[in-house]
Protein backbone atom coordinates (compact mmCIF):
# COMPACT_ATOMS: atom_id res chain seq x y z
CA UNK A 1 0.00 0.00 0.00
CA UNK A 2 1.03 3.25 -0.74
CA UNK A 3 0.91 6.51 0.89
CA UNK A 4 -0.45 8.80 -1.62
CA UNK A 5 -2.87 6.38 -2.54
CA UNK A 6 -3.87 6.17 0.49
CA UNK A 7 -7.77 7.81 1.14
CA UNK A 8 -6.93 8.27 4.83
CA UNK A 9 -4.12 10.83 6.39
CA UNK A 10 -2.90 11.75 10.18
CA UNK A 11 -4.40 14.22 11.01
CA UNK A 12 -4.80 16.79 14.17
CA UNK A 13 -7.50 16.38 16.84
CA UNK A 14 -10.47 19.00 16.97
CA UNK A 15 -11.34 19.77 20.82
CA UNK A 16 -14.10 17.24 21.32
CA UNK A 17 -12.02 14.71 20.07
CA UNK A 18 -9.84 14.60 23.04
CA UNK A 19 -10.79 11.33 25.20
CA UNK A 20 -9.35 8.46 25.84
CA UNK A 21 -5.34 8.34 24.91
CA UNK A 22 -6.15 5.89 22.41
CA UNK A 23 -9.06 7.25 20.74
CA UNK A 24 -6.82 10.27 20.46
CA UNK A 25 -3.92 8.34 18.46
CA UNK A 26 -6.52 6.18 16.61
CA UNK A 27 -8.01 9.17 15.03
CA UNK A 28 -4.92 11.38 14.95
CA UNK A 29 -3.20 7.91 13.03
CA UNK A 30 -5.84 7.42 10.55
CA UNK A 31 -7.25 4.55 11.98
CA UNK A 32 -10.95 5.19 13.02
CA UNK A 33 -13.70 7.80 13.06
CA UNK A 34 -16.33 8.68 15.10
CA UNK A 35 -19.72 9.15 13.33
CA UNK A 36 -21.46 9.66 16.60
CA UNK A 37 -20.99 9.10 19.75
CA UNK A 38 -20.12 5.28 20.51
CA UNK A 39 -20.08 4.48 16.61
CA UNK A 40 -17.39 4.52 14.87
CA UNK A 41 -15.88 4.08 11.03
CA UNK A 42 -12.93 1.52 11.05
CA UNK A 43 -10.60 3.30 8.13
CA UNK A 44 -8.36 1.02 6.54
CA UNK A 45 -5.50 0.72 8.84
CA UNK A 46 -8.05 -0.07 11.55
CA UNK A 47 -9.88 -2.48 9.65
CA UNK A 48 -6.90 -4.22 8.81
CA UNK A 49 -5.85 -4.66 12.44
CA UNK A 50 -9.24 -5.70 13.27
CA UNK A 51 -9.03 -8.49 10.84
CA UNK A 52 -5.65 -9.53 12.55
CA UNK A 53 -7.22 -9.88 15.76
CA UNK A 54 -10.04 -11.76 14.09
CA UNK A 55 -7.74 -14.18 12.71
CA UNK A 56 -5.75 -15.02 15.56
CA UNK A 57 -9.27 -15.81 18.09
CA UNK A 58 -10.18 -17.86 14.32
CA UNK A 59 -6.71 -19.80 15.22
CA UNK A 60 -7.14 -19.99 18.74
CA UNK A 61 -10.91 -21.13 18.83
CA UNK A 62 -10.50 -23.34 16.04
CA UNK A 63 -7.99 -25.39 18.21
CA UNK A 64 -10.00 -26.17 20.76
CA UNK A 65 -12.58 -27.37 18.39
CA UNK A 66 -14.99 -24.17 18.19
CA UNK A 67 -16.99 -24.01 15.07
CA UNK A 68 -17.73 -20.54 13.44
CA UNK A 69 -21.22 -19.40 11.88
CA UNK A 70 -22.67 -16.15 11.79
CA UNK A 71 -26.06 -15.20 13.74
CA UNK A 72 -28.43 -12.25 12.79
CA UNK A 73 -27.79 -9.49 15.01
CA UNK A 74 -31.91 -8.56 14.21
CA UNK A 75 -33.72 -10.90 16.94
CA UNK A 76 -37.06 -11.42 17.47
CA UNK A 77 -38.95 -10.63 20.63
CA UNK A 78 -40.38 -13.50 21.45
CA UNK A 79 -37.55 -15.37 21.67
CA UNK A 80 -36.19 -12.53 24.73
CA UNK A 81 -39.63 -12.73 26.03
CA UNK A 82 -38.94 -16.41 26.56
CA UNK A 83 -35.92 -15.90 28.81
CA UNK A 84 -37.22 -12.75 30.71
CA UNK A 85 -34.60 -10.44 29.41
CA UNK A 86 -37.05 -8.26 26.71
CA UNK A 87 -38.07 -6.04 30.02
CA UNK A 88 -35.05 -6.51 32.39
CA UNK A 89 -32.38 -5.46 30.17
CA UNK A 90 -31.92 -1.74 30.20
CA UNK A 91 -29.49 -1.76 27.36
CA UNK A 92 -31.31 -3.20 24.65
CA UNK A 93 -32.16 -1.66 21.52
CA UNK A 94 -35.71 -2.71 20.43
CA UNK A 95 -36.75 -1.59 16.69
CA UNK A 96 -40.31 -1.10 15.58
CA UNK A 97 -40.96 -2.51 12.09
CA UNK A 98 -42.53 -0.38 9.84
CA UNK A 99 -45.06 -3.42 8.78
CA UNK A 100 -47.52 -3.77 11.73
CA UNK A 101 -47.31 -4.94 15.52
CA UNK A 102 -43.55 -5.94 15.66
CA UNK A 103 -40.37 -5.01 17.42
CA UNK A 104 -37.38 -6.86 17.25
CA UNK A 105 -34.23 -6.57 19.48
CA UNK A 106 -30.42 -5.39 18.02
CA UNK A 107 -28.22 -8.12 19.76
CA UNK A 108 -26.59 -7.24 22.91
CA UNK A 109 -25.64 -10.68 23.04
CA UNK A 110 -26.68 -13.86 21.40
CA UNK A 111 -27.91 -16.58 23.94
CA UNK A 112 -31.69 -15.80 22.56
CA UNK A 113 -30.84 -16.99 19.23
CA UNK A 114 -27.72 -19.67 19.43
CA UNK A 115 -30.01 -21.49 22.31
CA UNK A 116 -32.93 -22.50 19.81
CA UNK A 117 -30.70 -22.79 16.60
CA UNK A 118 -28.52 -25.47 18.57
CA UNK A 119 -31.62 -27.03 19.54
CA UNK A 120 -32.35 -28.06 16.18
CA UNK A 121 -29.39 -29.98 15.64
CA UNK A 122 -29.31 -31.77 19.64
CA UNK A 123 -31.08 -34.77 19.76
CA UNK A 124 -28.46 -37.15 21.77
CA UNK A 125 -25.69 -37.13 23.64
CA UNK A 126 -23.22 -38.45 21.09
CA UNK A 127 -23.75 -35.24 19.69
CA UNK A 128 -22.14 -33.20 22.50
CA UNK A 129 -20.19 -31.32 23.36
CA UNK A 130 -20.74 -28.81 20.71
CA UNK A 131 -19.04 -25.50 20.90
CA UNK A 132 -19.66 -23.04 18.48
CA UNK A 133 -18.24 -18.78 17.63
CA UNK A 134 -18.89 -15.82 15.82
CA UNK A 135 -17.36 -12.72 14.88
CA UNK A 136 -19.88 -10.31 14.86
CA UNK A 137 -21.35 -6.43 15.39
CA UNK A 138 -23.14 -5.92 19.04
CA UNK A 139 -25.47 -3.33 19.98
CA UNK A 140 -26.07 -1.86 23.52
CA UNK A 141 -27.76 1.51 24.19
CA UNK A 142 -25.36 2.43 26.65
CA UNK A 143 -26.33 5.27 29.10
CA UNK A 144 -22.62 6.87 28.95
CA UNK A 145 -20.61 6.08 25.46
CA UNK A 146 -17.32 6.57 26.40
CA UNK A 147 -13.29 6.36 26.13
CA UNK A 148 -13.66 6.20 22.35
CA UNK A 149 -13.64 2.79 20.80
CA UNK A 150 -13.23 0.99 24.07
CA UNK A 151 -16.89 1.47 25.27
CA UNK A 152 -19.35 2.05 21.98
CA UNK A 153 -23.16 1.54 21.23
CA UNK A 154 -22.40 -0.56 18.34
CA UNK A 155 -19.10 -2.56 18.55
CA UNK A 156 -17.59 -5.85 17.28
CA UNK A 157 -17.16 -9.09 19.54
CA UNK A 158 -16.19 -12.80 19.26
CA UNK A 159 -18.85 -14.97 21.14
CA UNK A 160 -18.50 -18.36 22.16
CA UNK A 161 -21.23 -21.07 23.61
CA UNK A 162 -20.49 -24.44 24.20
CA UNK A 163 -23.11 -27.53 24.93
CA UNK A 164 -22.18 -30.21 27.59
CA UNK A 165 -23.46 -33.59 29.32
CA UNK A 166 -21.98 -33.03 32.54
CA UNK A 167 -20.69 -29.92 34.50
CA UNK A 168 -17.63 -31.77 34.81
CA UNK A 169 -17.05 -31.59 31.14
CA UNK A 170 -18.31 -27.66 31.12
CA UNK A 171 -15.32 -26.92 33.10
CA UNK A 172 -12.88 -29.17 31.53
CA UNK A 173 -13.87 -27.27 28.43
CA UNK A 174 -14.04 -23.67 30.99
CA UNK A 175 -10.36 -23.96 31.52
CA UNK A 176 -9.39 -24.70 27.95
CA UNK A 177 -11.00 -21.74 26.98
CA UNK A 178 -9.45 -20.08 29.46
CA UNK A 179 -5.44 -21.15 28.22
CA UNK A 180 -6.54 -20.04 24.58
CA UNK A 181 -8.21 -16.73 25.78
CA UNK A 182 -5.12 -16.16 27.61
CA UNK A 183 -2.78 -17.30 23.95
CA UNK A 184 -4.88 -14.33 22.24
CA UNK A 185 -4.13 -11.53 24.73
CA UNK A 186 -0.58 -12.60 24.54
CA UNK A 187 -0.53 -12.84 20.92
CA UNK A 188 -2.24 -9.11 20.93
CA UNK A 189 0.99 -7.75 23.20
CA UNK A 190 -1.31 -7.77 26.08
CA UNK A 191 -0.44 -9.94 29.75
CA UNK A 192 -4.35 -10.44 30.67
CA UNK A 193 -5.32 -11.02 34.36
CA UNK A 194 -7.40 -13.37 34.80
CA UNK A 195 -10.04 -11.49 37.32
CA UNK A 196 -12.58 -13.25 39.16
CA UNK A 197 -16.13 -11.81 39.17
CA UNK A 198 -19.49 -11.67 39.79
CA UNK A 199 -21.84 -13.89 37.78
CA UNK A 200 -24.17 -11.21 37.23
CA UNK A 201 -27.29 -12.07 36.04
CA UNK A 202 -26.47 -15.19 34.39
CA UNK A 203 -25.15 -18.07 37.46
CA UNK A 204 -24.64 -17.98 40.85
CA UNK A 205 -21.36 -19.04 40.29
CA UNK A 206 -18.20 -16.30 39.90
CA UNK A 207 -17.28 -15.98 36.65
CA UNK A 208 -13.87 -14.76 34.97
CA UNK A 209 -12.86 -11.51 33.53
CA UNK A 210 -9.74 -10.68 31.43
CA UNK A 211 -8.96 -7.27 32.37
CA UNK A 212 -5.88 -5.25 30.44
CA UNK A 213 -4.06 -3.42 33.71
CA UNK A 214 -4.58 0.62 32.37
CA UNK A 215 -4.60 3.53 33.92
CA UNK A 216 -7.71 4.24 31.49
CA UNK A 217 -9.42 1.32 32.78
CA UNK A 218 -13.10 1.28 34.58
CA UNK A 219 -12.82 -1.72 36.76
CA UNK A 220 -10.54 -1.76 39.94
CA UNK A 221 -8.91 -5.62 40.51
CA UNK A 222 -6.33 -6.62 43.10
CA UNK A 223 -3.86 -8.28 40.71
CA UNK A 224 -0.97 -10.59 41.37
CA UNK A 225 2.43 -8.54 40.51
CA UNK A 226 3.78 -12.49 39.46
CA UNK A 227 0.98 -14.42 38.12
CA UNK A 228 -2.29 -14.09 36.12
CA UNK A 229 -4.48 -14.17 38.95
CA UNK A 230 -6.78 -11.54 39.91
CA UNK A 231 -10.14 -10.69 41.64
CA UNK A 232 -12.25 -7.96 41.32
CA UNK A 233 -13.20 -6.03 44.17
CA UNK A 234 -16.65 -6.03 43.82
CA UNK A 235 -16.27 -9.80 44.87
CA UNK A 236 -12.69 -9.89 46.63
CA UNK A 237 -12.19 -10.45 50.32
CA UNK A 238 -8.70 -9.52 49.36
CA UNK A 239 -6.83 -6.51 50.40
CA UNK A 240 -3.68 -4.78 48.59
CA UNK A 241 0.09 -5.80 49.30
CA UNK A 242 -1.83 -9.05 50.93
CA UNK A 243 -0.42 -12.65 49.44
CA UNK A 244 -1.83 -14.56 45.95
CA UNK A 245 -3.81 -17.01 46.99
CA UNK A 246 -2.02 -18.95 43.38
CA UNK A 247 1.39 -18.58 43.52
CA UNK A 248 2.09 -16.49 46.75
CA UNK A 249 2.98 -13.37 44.92
CA UNK A 250 2.31 -9.39 46.05
CA UNK A 251 -1.46 -8.19 45.21
CA UNK A 252 -1.93 -4.78 44.53
CA UNK A 253 -5.07 -2.53 43.24
CA UNK A 254 -4.85 -1.44 39.94
CA UNK A 255 -7.18 0.14 37.34
CA UNK A 256 -7.53 -2.03 34.43
CA UNK A 257 -9.82 -2.32 31.15
CA UNK A 258 -12.19 -5.21 30.48
CA UNK A 259 -11.42 -7.09 27.41
CA UNK A 260 -12.72 -10.60 27.41
CA UNK A 261 -14.81 -12.91 29.95
CA UNK A 262 -16.57 -16.50 30.13
CA UNK A 263 -19.71 -17.40 32.07
CA UNK A 264 -20.83 -21.00 33.73
CA UNK A 265 -24.46 -20.81 32.45
CA UNK A 266 -25.57 -23.69 33.84
CA UNK A 267 -29.07 -25.04 32.47
CA UNK A 268 -30.57 -21.80 32.46
CA UNK A 269 -31.16 -20.54 28.72
CA UNK A 270 -31.65 -24.34 28.13
CA UNK A 271 -34.58 -24.86 30.18
CA UNK A 272 -35.75 -21.21 28.47
CA UNK A 273 -35.99 -22.77 24.76
CA UNK A 274 -36.93 -26.31 26.46
CA UNK A 275 -33.63 -27.86 24.72
CA UNK A 276 -33.79 -31.53 25.67
CA UNK A 277 -31.46 -34.59 24.44
CA UNK A 278 -31.50 -37.70 25.28
CA UNK A 279 -28.88 -38.99 27.73
CA UNK A 280 -26.92 -42.29 28.14
CA UNK A 281 -30.12 -44.36 29.83
CA UNK A 282 -33.01 -42.95 27.76
CA UNK A 283 -33.65 -39.96 29.48
CA UNK A 284 -34.51 -36.43 28.37
CA UNK A 285 -31.92 -33.90 29.67
CA UNK A 286 -31.09 -30.11 29.62
CA UNK A 287 -27.56 -29.43 28.36
CA UNK A 288 -24.79 -27.00 30.56
CA UNK A 289 -23.66 -24.34 28.48
CA UNK A 290 -20.74 -21.30 28.76
CA UNK A 291 -20.34 -18.35 26.74
CA UNK A 292 -16.92 -16.73 26.53
CA UNK A 293 -16.73 -13.21 24.80
CA UNK A 294 -13.81 -10.64 23.59
CA UNK A 295 -14.44 -7.24 22.59
CA UNK A 296 -12.66 -7.49 19.19
CA UNK A 297 -13.13 -3.55 18.43
CA UNK A 298 -12.35 -3.01 22.20
CA UNK A 299 -9.32 -5.01 22.04
CA UNK A 300 -7.83 -2.11 19.32
CA UNK A 301 -8.30 0.78 21.77
CA UNK A 302 -6.81 -1.41 24.61
CA UNK A 303 -3.65 -2.64 23.11
CA UNK A 304 -2.90 1.06 21.99
CA UNK A 305 -3.96 2.95 25.38
CA UNK A 306 -1.07 0.02 26.81
CA UNK A 307 1.13 0.29 24.60
CA UNK A 308 1.96 3.90 23.27
CA UNK A 309 4.81 6.70 23.79
CA UNK A 310 4.97 10.62 23.64
CA UNK A 311 5.47 9.62 19.65
CA UNK A 312 2.23 7.91 18.76
CA UNK A 313 1.07 3.87 18.77
CA UNK A 314 3.31 0.89 19.27
CA UNK A 315 1.63 -1.94 17.52
CA UNK A 316 2.67 -5.32 18.59
CA UNK A 317 3.94 -7.24 15.82
CA UNK A 318 0.67 -10.03 14.99
CA UNK A 319 -1.69 -7.17 15.07
CA UNK A 320 0.54 -4.48 13.28
CA UNK A 321 -1.21 -3.27 10.22
CA UNK A 322 1.70 -4.22 7.73
CA UNK A 323 4.77 -5.92 8.31
CA UNK A 324 6.88 -2.91 7.39
CA UNK A 325 6.53 1.39 7.08
CA UNK A 326 9.24 2.18 4.44
CA UNK A 327 9.94 5.42 4.41
CA UNK A 328 11.66 7.12 1.17
CA UNK A 329 13.76 9.99 1.60
CA UNK A 330 14.98 11.95 -1.47
CA UNK A 331 12.73 10.42 -3.69
CA UNK A 332 12.52 14.02 -6.07
CA UNK A 333 16.24 12.47 -6.94
CA UNK A 334 15.46 9.79 -10.03
CA UNK A 335 17.97 7.39 -8.57
CA UNK A 336 16.75 6.99 -5.21
CA UNK A 337 12.97 6.90 -6.25
CA UNK A 338 14.54 3.79 -8.24
CA UNK A 339 16.02 2.28 -5.03
CA UNK A 340 12.94 2.76 -3.09
CA UNK A 341 10.35 1.41 -5.78
CA UNK A 342 12.86 -1.44 -5.65
CA UNK A 343 12.89 -2.42 -2.07
CA UNK A 344 8.97 -1.86 -2.44
CA UNK A 345 8.91 -4.36 -4.90
CA UNK A 346 11.46 -6.84 -3.31
CA UNK A 347 9.19 -6.71 0.23
CA UNK A 348 6.28 -7.59 -1.46
CA UNK A 349 7.80 -10.35 -3.35
CA UNK A 350 9.08 -11.96 -0.55
CA UNK A 351 5.54 -12.03 0.67
CA UNK A 352 5.63 -8.86 3.11
CA UNK A 353 3.01 -6.06 3.57
CA UNK A 354 4.50 -2.95 2.93
CA UNK A 355 2.83 0.34 4.00
CA UNK A 356 5.29 2.98 1.66
CA UNK A 357 5.42 6.31 2.37
CA UNK A 358 6.34 7.85 -1.43
CA UNK A 359 5.42 11.14 -1.16
CA UNK A 360 7.72 13.59 -2.87
CA UNK A 361 6.13 16.56 -1.07
CA UNK A 362 6.63 16.00 2.02
CA UNK A 363 9.60 16.34 4.02
CA UNK A 364 12.19 13.69 6.23
CA UNK A 365 10.92 15.12 9.41
CA UNK A 366 6.80 14.66 8.54
CA UNK A 367 6.95 10.96 7.52
CA UNK A 368 9.13 9.72 10.32
CA UNK A 369 6.30 11.65 12.83
CA UNK A 370 3.85 10.01 10.83
CA UNK A 371 5.80 6.59 11.07
CA UNK A 372 5.91 6.91 14.67
CA UNK A 373 1.98 8.27 15.05
CA UNK A 374 0.71 5.44 13.18
CA UNK A 375 2.76 2.89 14.66
CA UNK A 376 3.70 0.28 12.64
CA UNK A 377 5.97 -2.46 14.02
CA UNK A 378 9.21 -2.30 12.37
CA UNK A 379 10.30 0.86 10.00
CA UNK A 380 12.73 0.50 7.14
CA UNK A 381 14.45 3.90 5.41
CA UNK A 382 16.03 4.20 2.04
CA UNK A 383 17.49 7.71 1.45
CA UNK A 384 20.60 8.68 -1.13
CA UNK A 385 23.45 8.23 1.68
CA UNK A 386 21.87 4.50 2.16
CA UNK A 387 21.69 4.32 -1.82
CA UNK A 388 25.24 4.55 -1.66
CA UNK A 389 26.34 1.91 0.85
CA UNK A 390 23.81 -0.17 -0.87
CA UNK A 391 21.86 -0.60 2.73
CA UNK A 392 18.49 -0.14 4.23
CA UNK A 393 18.18 2.05 7.26
CA UNK A 394 16.00 -0.55 10.06
CA UNK A 395 13.98 0.18 12.82
CA UNK A 396 12.03 -1.07 15.47
CA UNK A 397 9.23 0.81 16.73
CA UNK A 398 9.01 -1.06 20.11
CA UNK A 399 12.36 0.02 21.53
CA UNK A 400 13.84 2.24 18.18
CA UNK A 401 16.72 0.25 17.75
CA UNK A 402 18.44 1.22 14.42
CA UNK A 403 20.64 -0.89 12.53
CA UNK A 404 22.11 -0.48 8.79
CA UNK A 405 21.28 -3.76 6.85
CA UNK A 406 21.28 -4.85 3.29
CA UNK A 407 18.03 -5.63 1.68
CA UNK A 408 18.19 -9.25 1.99
CA UNK A 409 19.63 -9.70 4.96
CA UNK A 410 16.55 -7.33 6.14
CA UNK A 411 14.22 -10.22 4.82
CA UNK A 412 16.30 -12.84 6.11
CA UNK A 413 16.01 -11.10 10.06
CA UNK A 414 11.92 -10.66 9.52
CA UNK A 415 11.21 -13.71 7.99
Amino acid sequence: MRVSNLFTKTRKLTVDETKAKSHELLVQGGYINQEMAGAYSLLPLGNIVLRKIENIIREEMNAIGGQEILMPSIHPQSNWEKTGRWGSMDILFKVDSRWGNTTYALAPSHEEIVFPLVKKFLFSYKDLPISVYQLQTKFRDEKRAKSGIIRGREFGMKDMYSFHETPEDLSQYYEKAKEAYLKIFRRCGIDAKVTIASGGDFTKKYSHEFMAISEAGEDLIIACTLCTYAENTEVSELEEGSSCPKCGGKMNAVKSIEIGNIFDLGDKFGRDFEMEYTDREGNKKIPVSGCYGIGTTRLIGSIVEISNDEKGIIWPEEVSPFDIHLIGLGLDKEEVKSFAESVYNRLGEAKLSVLYDDREDASGGFKFKDADLMGVAKQVVVSEKLLAQNKVEYKRRENGKVELISLEELIKKIK
